[in-house]
């Protein structure tokens, strides 16, 4: 599971950027909890009295009523100690009936035939139905060695089903039908699956745990003009009298239910393939002729997450599929994995895709078909040996493919998003077994953190030994449930050495050091490092320390497991720098005591990312009073890593004298010929601060870029210089807008204030999706804070409320809730400069909008 919510506020930045806005909210301290009397519940691994053996599924769909009509064959066998009883998850059904299933020769059906359940003898069982669960009474007592199939007619009622989304899942219903009666014309009909956590059972009756797993057939009967997908290989598509055809999908290697999917519509199959097997990307069909820029790296994915691991992927096939208002962001169902549809874009748009977000969900999800699918957490209490080996994967895959530096700071985002919300919702165990809900496993601890621990990991052990212990996990452990453990076990059969102080210490402990470090470099020959660890618990923190001096660099590998230690280290002369935490992969706050003259030393010769970003950052700082921060800064514009040329382009203060004399040449070159759209944005950006007519044609130019995030940052450059003019391009531009041109055109219009505009910024709202609706609402209020019309403002004002609190999410709520304050503030001051109908009309639209600030505050406690 990608998490639909996590890089939002990068997404939502990229965008104000360009607007020229700023979020004023900050994060708020963590409150503390009342009481929770869930919190005291021990949430042990689901208990195995029946293991199930195969489910053999036979729906189809009602569109009017929203339902499913299903059969359903699931063959079992007690797991231990004899039973004659069985519970079936079956969540907001009309179960019509329940029967034993007995085939001449054999009693569990695996793969039937038509004619064998034509066949088959079937007797009926008692059973009870509380809207939740189905009790049966066998027909007798079963013993571990004698399997025994039961027939289940149902009809699935997925949006009458008692059940509740999160903040990670904004919905829990399984099965979803979308625009299923076409009324919306800018939406295509479609339906399809979500099982995580535990939803599947609401579409079909099982033992709706991640310690089950089972292997499928699933038959969807549908209308000729539709596509089907779902688990395992497509066995046969056969047309039925009524224009109908039922199309089946097999899955012979077991998996848990949780990972059962379907999904139908008029979708576009653009095939590809890896080592034989069938590689598909299904997307709506305006898209197909960029599906390979979407998906196309996927081939080359499977080929190194399988070298990697030392194991082949182990499934039959590998197909991904892109739907509409997806509940979360993407879902690893085995060898089917569904993606929100933001990541259905054209080639152009995913030339601002700076972040690398859609190569990062799509390694994500394929790395979980070895751990999650293959090898799968027993309980949601592991959660960590799914999420944080998936969230890893990103690590590793930017790593291979483009580079180390990208890697780096796409884990120090995953570090700094982890830290944001340990500071904001407080802090908690990797693998923890107590909670309020199973959803709040899904949170930044199971996948950022846990994924920086893995880091740590294979840094503390080295390569070799890491993959190794994957390696040797993955064998022991395939199509089994697993735990920490389990994994602990592997790594230390691998390097001899006993592991229980770090998993302790970071899978069954909370919080992360906050380092105090210190230097002395004045004691002839000698350099010494002082670490104090603030705080009450004492971590346990091996890491490398390199020692610059007399041009040359020695490693020392170094432990603090006290409070406080000194290292001292014998040198030839003085040192120049010691870097501390070398390798930059604690997870920890550092205090670092040294002067800028170090930092100035780190640019230019220590080698990691975040070796020349900590640099960077000291020297935007003291940009303006000291030559040599200037002087590294300038250089730090043609940085070999893009993303560091964007930091230190957008760190430039371009109103002080000095720094333009030194940059404008180099500014003028990035905007134009830097091969990275956000470096040539950033630039633009910066050029377009000093409001010179010099680069008016420059700005023109970039109009004609091919990212739209050039274009969007190059229109309100031309803004800064001539509204009016940049008002113009921008109804021309509005035709073929998307991506952060959007944003560009939205912030020319809400300096032209025109009431007539505000359209554009109600259709943004309505036709994005997922994440982009946050910042499309962020857009709207804009436009809504310029005008003076009280129903084109009450009624924005009711659309943004609308997505807001759809949106399920605090932090969401909090930002929005922290812009509509100086909104509100923002007409009233305009009312107390006005009079009459004006002032009146001012007024009431503040108090409209503070009361819609306290709707969104209220659906915030409801949560």
């Amino acid at each position: 599971m990608h998490l639909q919510t996590r890089k939002l506020p990068g997404l939502l930045l990229a965008s104000l950027a360009i607007m020229g806005l700023t979020l004023q909210a900050n994060a708020q301290s963590a409150a503390p909890e009342k009481e929770d009397p869930e919190m005291k519940i021990y949430r042990a691994t689901a208990t195995k009295i029946n293991d199930l053996i195969h489910t053999k599924l036979d729906v189809r769909f009602d569109y009017a009523k929203r339902y499913l009509y299903g059969k359903a064959w699931i063959s079992l066998k007690p797991h231990f100690y004899p039973t004659d009883s069985l519970t079936l998850d079956a969540k907001g059904m009309d179960v019509k009936s329940v029967s034993l299933v007995q085939t001449s020769g054999a009693s569990t059906i695996k793969f039937p035939s038509e004619a064998m359940l034509k066949a088959a003898r079937t007797t009926p069982l008692q059973f009870d139905y509380d809207d939740q669960q189905i009790r049966v009474k066998l027909n007798k007592t079963y013993k571990n060695n004698e399997p025994y199939t039961v027939y289940v007619e149902y009809t699935a009622k997925p949006d009458e089903a008692k059940v509740e989304g999160s903040a990670a899942i904004t919905d829990a219903k399984g099965l979803y039908f979308i625009n299923p009666d076409g009324k919306d014309p800018k939406k295509p009909i479609q339906i399809w699956t979500q099982g995580e956590t535990e939803s599947s059972s609401v579409w079909f009756p099982t033992i709706d745990r991640t310690n089950q797993k089972t292997t499928s057939e699933i038959s969807m009967t549908v209308e000729k003009k539709y596509v089907t997908l779902s688990n395992g290989k497509l066995v046969s598509q056969k047309p039925n009298a009524d224009g109908t055809r039922t199309d089946t999908w097999r899955m012979d290697l077991p998996h848990a239910p949780y990972l059962f999917m379907m999904a139908v519509g008029e979708f576009s199959i653009v095939k590809d393939s890896w080592r034989g097997k069938e590689v598909n990307y299904y997307v709506e069909k305006a898209y197909a002729p960029h599906a390979k820029a979407i998906f196309g790296n996927t081939p080359e994915m499977m080929t190194f997450f399988s070298k990697l691991l030392g194991y082949d992927y182990p499934w039959v096939k590998y197909s991904q599929i892109i739907v509409r208002d997806y509940v979360s962001g993407a879902m690893e169902n085995t060898t089917a994995t569904i993606h929100g549809d933001f990541l259905q874009k054209t080639d152009r748009e995913l030339l601002d895709d700076d972040d690398r977000l859609g190569e990062s969900v799509i390694a994500h999800e394929l790395f979980h078909h070895w751990f999650g699918d293959l090898a799968t957490a027993e309980s949601w209490s592991n959660l960590t040996m799914n999420e944080s080996f998936a969230d890893y994967s990103e690590y590793l895959w930017f790593e291979h493919k483009f580079g180390k530096d990208a890697a780096d700071e796409h884990g120090y985002t995953a570090m700094n998003n982890y830290m944001e919300s340990a500071e904001y919702q407080g802090d908690r165990h990797l693998v923890r077994f107590h909670y309020h809900n199973k959803e709040d496993m899904f949170d930044a601890v199971s996948y950022q953190k846990g994924g920086r621990i893995l880091h740590m990991l294979r840094n503390y052990l080295g390569d070799e030994a890491f993959f190794k212990g994957l390696n040797l996990y993955l064998r022991e452990n395939a199509f089994k449930a697993t735990e920490a453990h389990q994994l602990r076990l592997a790594m230390e059969e691998v390097t001899g050495q006993d592991l229980n102080w770090f998993f302790n210490q970071w899978y069954f402990g909370e919080g992360y050091p906050s380092l105090d470090i210190s230097y002395d470099y004045n004691e002839a020959g000698k350099a010494k490092v002082t670490v104090e660890q603030k705080g009450d618990k004492v971590f346990d923190l091996p890491f490398a320390i390199d020692v610059y001096a007399g041009g040359k660099k020695e490693r020392h590998q170094v432990r603090l497991s006290e409070k406080k230690a000194t290292f001292t280290f014998p040198l030839g002369g003085k040192a120049d720098f010691v870097n501390v935490d070398a390798d930059k992969v604690l997870i920890a706050k550092k205090t670092d005591r040294r002067d800028l003259s170090t930092y100035i030393f780190q640019y230019k010769n220590a080698p990691n990312y975040l070796d020349r970003r900590e640099a960077i950052e000291a020297c935007i700082k003291q940009q303006t009073s000291n030559a040599g921060a200037r002087e590294t800064l300038i250089a730090a514009l043609k940085d070999k890593y893009e993303g560091l040329r964007v930091l230190a382009i957008s760190g430039l203060k371009i109103e002080s004298s000095d720094i333009q004399a030194a940059a404008l040449p180099v500014l003028k070159e990035l905007a134009t010929k830097d091969a990275y759209s956000p470096v040539r944005a950033a630039a633009l950006k910066q050029l377009g601060k000093l409001k010179d007519a010099q680069y008016m044609p420059l700005f023109e130019a970039a109009l004609k870029d091919r990212s739209y995030m050039v274009e969007g940052t190059a229109l309100n450059a031309i803004a800064e210089l001539d509204v009016k003019k940049a008002y113009q391009l921008a109804k021309i531009m509005e035709k073929d807008a998307k991506g952060l041109l959007n944003s560009g055109i939205a912030n020319v219009y809400a300096k032209n204030g025109d009431v007539s505009d505000v359209p554009f910024f109600s259709a943004k709202l309505q036709e994005s999706t997922g994440q982009e609706k946050i910042g499309a609402a962020i857009m709207y209020l804009n436009i809504l804070a310029m005008v003076d019309d009280t129903p084109t403002v009450t009624k924005g004002i009711d659309e943004v409320v609308d997505v807001v609190t759809g949106f399920n999410n605090n932090w969401v709520n909090n930002y929005i809730m922290n812009l509509l304050g100086p909104i509100a503030k923002k007409k009233q001051e305009k009312a107390a400069a006005s009079s009459g109908e004006l002032r009146n009309a001012l007024n009431s639209q503040a108090d409209y909008i503070l009361k819609a600030a306290a709707k969104i505050k209220e659906s915030s406690k409801e949560e």
